[in-house]
């Protein structure tokens, strides 16, 4: 079984929109090192529309530049590229392809095939609906110490709670904390009566 990792800059208000207008004076080394990992050992990447124009409308033109992010513009070339999107499209960067049919339908089929790991970078709608199936095996947030207070949230309102465990925590020295979780079954049930057990006590 193939793991699906998906990788989002958030703000600490949540804010997963536009993050190149706000995350880059944060990105340094350790950061760096962290998106290489998440998509630099995936041989595919899963995208929706708006993702995938904005890294095609820039990544190519980096690998034939050949300055420092060659390296990395050229993996992404290399990597298998899937774009969900209802409209039909026309692929200019190498090895890009159209998801075909209901995405869960489509990702769960691929999740079982063959090949290694499937990353997401951004693609926000993507991400809501694999992760409100279970598709999702990691999500990786680089939560930024900033409040951008506009702009798209990760997660929009519905009628069921999705619950996660937390895997690892990274802080970085920018301030920027690496948190990755993983879907579990249920969170089990609680009320006020047994979380007041753990409340300092007189006299402690």
């Amino acid at each position: 079984m193939r793991k699906i990792t998906a990788g989002l800059f958030i703000s600490l208000d949540g804010v997963v929109e536009a993050p190149d207008q706000w995350h880059f004076p944060y990105f340094n080394d350790e950061m760096g090192a962290a998106v290489g990992a998440m998509l630099g050992t995936a041989d595919t990447v899963l995208f929706g529309r708006k993702t995938y124009d904005s890294f095609a409308g820039a990544w190519p033109e980096r690998e034939a530049a050949g300055g420092e992010d060659a390296g990395f513009a050229k993996t992404l070339g290399d990597a298998r590229k899937i774009v969900a999107s209802s409209t039909k499209l026309d692929f200019t960067w190498r090895n890009s392809e159209q998801l075909e049919g209901d995405l869960v339908e489509a990702v769960t089929a691929l999740k079982s095939g063959p090949g290694g790991d499937i990353a997401l970078s951004g693609s926000i709608s993507v991400v809501r609906q694999l992760l409100a199936v279970g598709l999702l095996d990691e999500l990786h947030l680089l939560v930024h110490p900033l409040a951008v207070r506009k702009g798209m949230r990760l997660f929009d309102e519905g009628e069921s709670a999705i619950p996660l465990t937390l895997v690892s925590s990274e802080a970085f020295r920018t301030g920027v904390l690496h948190l990755v979780y993983a879907p579990v079954e249920q969170t089990g049930d609680g009320t006020y009566d047994d979380a007041k057990t753990h409340l300092p006590q007189a006299g402690q």
